[in-house]
């Protein structure tokens, strides 16, 4: 007899439709991440480039001493769009970044390093707060019976 089917959801996606459930196999999963489960998000999520761009843009108008309009102008950008990209809620082309860039005294490859390099502070600080959550979810688990041996990494 044939092995039923059986349906599952994937989260974000088009309509359901029933599948097979794959046969066993070998898999690549670590021991702690439980097959066909998805893994397991950071409470504090990595930063997106578009937020760190927006950040990099507003501090560099803001060391000129400029307006939205006034830096949007020169860019050939309309105020509300500079201040949508500045809050990281647009995704603007590398040509809209360039004429920004422009703007205020700087140019795309400057402004890709300055993104590349806040994104890696970002990131590392992540890591850190992310190892942080995870050693304060070992310590406020309840003891095990029996003795126990903790073994903490740096």
């Amino acid at each position: 007899m044939t092995e039923p089917v059986r349906l599952h959801v994937i989260q974000g996606g088009r309509a359901e439709q029933p599948t097979k459930q794959p046969t066993k196999q070998p898999t690549n999963h670590a021991p702690s991440q439980p097959p066909n489960q998805p893994p397991k998000q950071s409470a504090t999520p990595e930063p997106l480039w578009r937020e760190v761009l927006g950040d990099q843009l507003r501090e560099l108008r803001r060391e000129h001493r400029e307006s939205l309009a006034e830096t949007a102008g020169r860019a050939g950008i309309s105020p509300q769009y500079l201040s949508e990209v500045e809050r990281g809620l647009k995704e603007p082309s590398s040509e809209m970044i360039a004429a920004v860039a422009g703007a205020l005294g700087t140019t795309l490859g400057g402004l890709a390093e300055s993104v590349a390099g806040e994104l890696r502070v970002r990131r590392e600080a992540t890591l850190v707060i992310s190892r942080r959550e995870a050693a304060t979810r070992v310590a406020t688990r309840r003891p095990a019976s029996g003795p126990v041996m903790l073994a903490l990494a740096a």
